[in-house]
């Protein structure tokens, strides 16, 4: 059944293009777009997680391996997700500066081609990364994956250059502030009174939208 777009609720669902944790719910946001398509509307957004990777891992873990205890860490996160391949490498040499690169890259794509055209860059752009340690902070990569995706870097560059793109990222880093999401990923519904947090499963999810569908519009109003 299919919702009116007045009708329908809005789900946001924030993530860091460098989160194992969102790498690994990839396919389950992917499937609840699937089952739920034309009932509810799923906002894809970023948040500012690493933004800064010389201090959030470089320093902050310093004293557990640096780089490479971290890279270990997300290897052993994602262990157990055979949709969600980590590589061998991961975080050892090739080390993005930052995920705002990319972010801002993704939202430049979504005002040149559309917002179906960024949710495939972001798979791309995270794929490469997590399965091929691309380098997803380094505008040639980025290019090279939008051209592989049938994406014209030139009208996704133009967003860059007249700061678009980067308007639309700082939108959506002030609407994470605004709401109180501060990780990765969050889904966040019922008119930011509901947020699922970090690896939610799949059927927690459903079960969450499912609820959110059956509840009258103004129920949270009553008193």
């Amino acid at each position: 059944m299919s919702l009116s777009s007045a009708d329908k609720p809005t789900i946001h669902y924030f993530t860091d293009i460098l989160c194992v944790w969102a790498w690994i719910s990839q396919r389950r946001i992917d499937q609840l777009s699937e089952e739920f398509a034309g009932q509810v509307t799923i906002r894809h957004a970023f948040v500012d997680v690493f933004g800064d990777t010389a201090n959030r891992i470089g320093r902050q873990w310093a004293d557990k391996g640096g780089y490479e205890g971290f890279g270990r860490h997300v290897i052993e996160s994602a262990a157990d997700f055979e949709e969600a391949t980590v590589s061998d490498d991961i975080w050892k040499t090739v080390r993005p500066r930052s995920s705002a690169a990319c972010h801002t890259y993704i939202k430049a794509a979504g005002l040149a081609h559309g917002d179906d055209a960024a949710r495939q860059l972001e798979r791309e752009c995270r794929g490469a990364f997590f399965q091929r340690t691309l380098d997803v902070s380094d505008a040639k990569e980025l290019n090279q994956l939008a051209t592989d995706a049938g994406l014209n870097p030139i009208l996704i560059n133009e967003q860059l250059e007249n700061g678009a793109a980067l308007g639309a990222l700082m939108a959506d880093y002030q609407e994470a502030r605004r709401i109180g999401v501060t990780g990765s990923p969050s889904v966040v519904m019922n008119d930011n009174r509901q947020t699922l947090f970090g690896n939610v499963g799949y059927r927690i999810l459903k079960t969450n939208v499912e609820e959110l569908l059956r509840r009258p519009a103004n129920e949270a109003s009553w008193c």
